[in-house]
Order: structure tokens, then sequence, then C-alpha cells
């Protein structure tokens, strides 16, 4: 059963999972891999175990309340686990400081090994500016934290990231514009720094 709804999209699979429970195990298995490397960046990777479980947990148990009109429930999932995240809002803008202070990344390994060699050029640019984007992730408003890290690191559309926390997609492209310029302004300050 599970091999006919692989070709299906989500929505097919949720409908169908409302009097067949355990065919929702095709939204985990199509999600859940994604949804705790976004988890793990931004809060570790053990509250992201926990974060991923209730996520679907919680999707599961709404699940005859999705919206079947909504081929793909990544937004959605999306959306429950950044409500989950803000339980652990401290605990992440303390990491964020913590890097910004030392320059040590908190979570080594959080990314997939495969992505590591792909990333390498990238990385050792990147690597003094680190420390000042983390110090201005810390320094975002939660909101639109949010949003920035939903697009970068979720992956997400503007339109998926409005589903996902429930907000109109102007008020995403206003946060995510507000976000980014803050942390280019940290960026811009510490290449300054660097120059001189």
């Amino acid at each position: 059963m599970l091999t006919e709804l692989s070709q299906t999209d989500d929505a097919a699979v949720i409908r169908r999972s409302i009097a067949e429970p355990h065919l929702f195990t095709l939204v985990y298995e199509r999600h859940a891999a994604a949804l705790h490397r976004y988890a793990a960046r931004r809060i570790g990777p053990d509250a992201a175990d926990d974060v991923v479980a209730e996520t679907f947990l919680a999707a599961f148990r709404r699940r005859n309340r999705y919206d079947l009109s909504r081929p793909a429930a990544g937004p959605w999932l999306y959306g429950i686990a950044s409500n989950l995240i803000a339980r652990h809002r401290r605990a992440e803008v303390r990491m964020y400081r913590a890097y910004a202070r030392t320059g040590v990344d908190p979570l080594p390994g959080s990314v997939p090994q495969a992505d590591v060699e792909a990333e390498v050029d990238a990385r050792v640019d990147a690597a003094g500016h680190r420390p000042a984007l983390a110090g201005a992730l810390a320094r975002l408003a939660a909101r639109d934290r949010d949003v920035l890290l939903l697009i970068a690191w979720g992956e997400l559309s503007y339109n998926e990231v409005a589903q996902a926390l429930g907000i109109p997609v102007g008020t995403v492209r206003s946060r995510l514009n507000r976000a980014r310029r803050q942390v280019q302004a940290a960026l811009a300050t510490t290449k300054g720094d660097h120059d001189g």
C-alpha cells in the first residue's frame, strides 16, 4: 500500500491516513530528514531529535484538520516545528552568542558529510564572518529569525514560509528584508574590522 502511495502528494496520503493511520509513515519518511537538519542547525542535534518527534506526533494528531488543498505538507510541518523551536529560543540565542564570542561552531558535524566537500571553499571564505553572522542571528527578533532561517536553512519559498507561519507573503518579505539588512550590516562591520 505504501508503494502505491509513493507517487501521490502528501495531501492524498494524509487524507487516506485518517482511515488508515499507518499510512502517515510515508509523510514522516518524506520530510523527517530535512526537518531534522533544519532543527539541528537551529537548536542542536539532541533538541532537534525531540522537536522532530514532537512535530510528527502533533501532525499525526492534527491530520484530520490538514488543508487538503495543499499538496505538500512541508510548510505545515515546518510551521509546527517552528512553534516547537520557540520553546528552545533561549538555548538557540545562547548558542549563537557563544559562537559569536568564540568563533567555534557549537554544532560540529551538523552538515551532512556529502555536502562538506562541496562547501569547503565557501566555508573557508565565510569562516571569518561566522562569528559575526551568529551574533547577528542572536540579535534578530525571533519572528525575523524564523523567516530568514526557514528560507535559508529550510529552503522554503516565500509562499511556503507564509503557510508555515500563518502570515501573509508580504509580511514574509518585510521580515526577510529587515533580517537581511541587519545581517548585512553586521557582516559589513566585520569586513571593515578585517580590512582595517
